[in-house]
């Protein structure tokens, strides 16, 4: 049994990686659909009907709990899948599994506040005194799914979010850092025209721009805190195992990447994340 991470391509990596940091002595399954990459751009049914496939994959190859380790697809599928879907494959595989989203771990991180809460209205209306800039897909964007919790539970925080479409598919193709450096100066520009002046902080709502988190720290003000969803990621799984020991995870530190694209090494942007040259078999 092991720990399936899904992503549409090699950002989920990011997630991955803290979570094997984390996790050192489990057993790990990774997918990436990049022959379906990226998402953001596709119609909501196909996000879903793509994601279910995905986690079908990870489940056969021996995942107990499956991470979307992408924005889009926890924005778009994952309330579907688990309330539809994950029920009958608890039957047929004849043990627990479940599948889990990096939406509300974010969230969490960045209103110091746990997912259950919902603050009291009281009819006056808050200044905000913080902006959150959250750049993401266009589906992410389009879901506001970020606007929609944050304000439930902090309502002086306001959020804006920078659809940045075509940005995930330059670093899943390993697009040269000057090119990557120019589309991401010019969203934050966007945003900060939007807003009439920087975020107060900012959110990496796709899991592909962690691997350029350096790039967008130099395009926003120096300082400005960036929420980094792989982190808040690996604390809430922590606190979910320890509140969840019926599932097996394996235990032999085996890592395995999968995917549905073509098999082999992957770019060079990829292997400098991760440290060392990554080799994809396929799906």
């Amino acid at each position: 049994m092991a720990i399936g991470v899904f992503d549409s391509g090699v950002g989920g990596l990011t997630v991955h990686r803290e979570l094997t940091r984390r996790f050192p002595e489990r057993d790990f399954v990774y997918l990436a659909d990049q022959a379906n990459a990226p998402y953001g751009g596709r119609a909501g049914e196909e996000i879903v009907d793509l994601t279910r496939a995905g986690c079908e994959r990870l489940f056969e190859a021996g995942a107990s709990v499956i991470v979307l380790a992408c924005n889009t697809a926890s924005a778009i599928a994952l309330r579907r899948l688990q309330q539809t879907w994950a029920p009958s494959l608890r039957e047929r595989y004849g043990r627990p599994v479940n599948i889990l989203g990096i939406i509300v771990p974010t969230i969490e991180a960045a209103t110091g506040l746990p997912w259950s809460y919902e603050a009291e209205r009281h009819g006056e209306k808050v200044e905000a005194i913080d902006v959150i800039g959250v750049f993401c897909t266009a589906a992410t964007a389009m879901s506001r799914v970020y606007e929609i919790e944050i304000d439930k539970r902090r309502e002086d925080l306001a959020v804006f979010s920078e659809a940045c479409p075509g940005l995930a598919g330059l670093i899943e193709l390993g697009a040269p850092a000057e090119e990557l450096r120019v589309v991401v100066q010019d969203h934050v520009d966007a945003l900060r025209r939007r807003i009439g002046r920087h975020p107060d902080k900012a959110i990496l709502g796709c899991t592909h721009y962690e691997i350029v988190a350096d790039v967008f720290a130099a395009a926003l003000p120096p300082g400005t805190p960036i929420i980094h969803q792989p982190a808040a990621v690996a604390d809430a799984l922590d606190r979910y195992f320890e509140r969840h020991p019926e599932y097996e995870l394996g235990g032999s530190g085996r890592r395995d990447f999968l995917t549905t694209g073509r098999p082999g090494p992957q770019s060079e942007l990829v292997s400098q994340f991760w440290g060392e040259p990554l080799t994809f078999a396929a799906a």
